[in-house]
């Protein structure tokens, strides 16, 4: 049911224009790792697995001659299409468990916030498959659990916002497990001999109160919850806004709040 959520046109507009923004430290660390294995020679080509509305192909982008992303959500790759624009990169529907690529045919295979909905044998054996030699994996995504700061009210908001995590694990599957682990068992499938875990990672987003309610509706869990109660999912909204507005005062629709999110990537090479 969770996966299905993806397929929604409703989801997916909602995922695309909340969903926290990439991360360019996160960003910056994968390229120049993938520039040092590449040994001084340009990067051709990119495929970004998992790739949603093209919220990692783009900025992939600048930095080989094409980017292809791939998803099994026609709703995603047809945002991915009107937004993610650039002049080399392309998308299609398709499984990261079958990958529609030749062998060693690619540079850098990544997987930004979506290894943990694929089967990861299989993905990472065709991984494996089409990386050239040298060619890089990165897979990364963060921990579902958010601390937020603002002055003095940091302590009552990160609270809230374990609430509010705490709420919406009721609708959880399988999969946030593998966020809460980091992708341990991701690190572990991976058949390369050449890769590093990196975990906890901070990254800091701005986000008012508008972002921050929005970003609450991108995530699957709230989506589960809209499914199976609309009524109660609403008023779950409602009261963990007013809360929120409780917490700050009446500068809250003017107030910046420092979202702290802890990142994890996996990085490896085909030598």
């Amino acid at each position: 049911m969770a996966v299905q959520l993806f397929i929604k046109k409703e989801f997916s507009s909602v995922y695309h224009k909340y969903m926290i923004p990439v991360s360019n430290n996160i960003m910056d660390m994968i390229l120049t790792y993938v520039k040092d294995k590449q040994k001084g020679k340009s990067p051709e080509m990119a495929l970004d697995v998992g790739c949603g509305t093209g919220r990692y192909t783009l900025p992939l982008a600048p930095h080989f001659k094409k980017v292809l992303g791939i998803d099994t959500s026609e709703s995603q790759i047809n945002l991915a299409r009107q937004y993610a624009l650039a002049e080399n990169a392309s998308y299609m529907v398709g499984q990261a468990e079958k990958l529609p690529l030749k062998d060693a045919s690619v540079d850098l295979v990544n997987a930004g916030l979506a290894a943990h909905w694929f089967e990861v044998d299989k993905f990472v054996h065709e991984a494996t498959r089409v990386l050239k030699t040298n060619g890089c994996l990165a897979v990364h995504a963060f921990h579902p659990y958010t601390d937020i700061e603002y002055g003095n009210l940091s302590e009552d908001l990160s609270a809230l916002m374990t609430e509010v995590w705490d709420s919406l694990f009721k609708y959880s599957v399988k999969s946030t497990e593998y966020m809460l682990h980091q992708y341990q068992h991701i690190y572990e499938a991976v058949p390369l001999h050449d890769k590093k875990w990196i975990t906890d990672i901070p990254v800091t987003v701005q986000m008012s109160i508008l972002d921050t309610m929005g970003f609450i509706q991108a995530v699957y869990m709230y989506q589960v919850f809209a499914e199976k109660d609309p009524a109660g999912a609403s008023e779950f909204l409602i009261k963990t806004e007013q809360k929120f507005r409780e917490i700050l005062g009446k500068n809250a629709d003017s107030t910046l709040l420092n979202g702290r999110f802890k990142y994890y990537c996996i990085l490896a090479c085909k030598s």
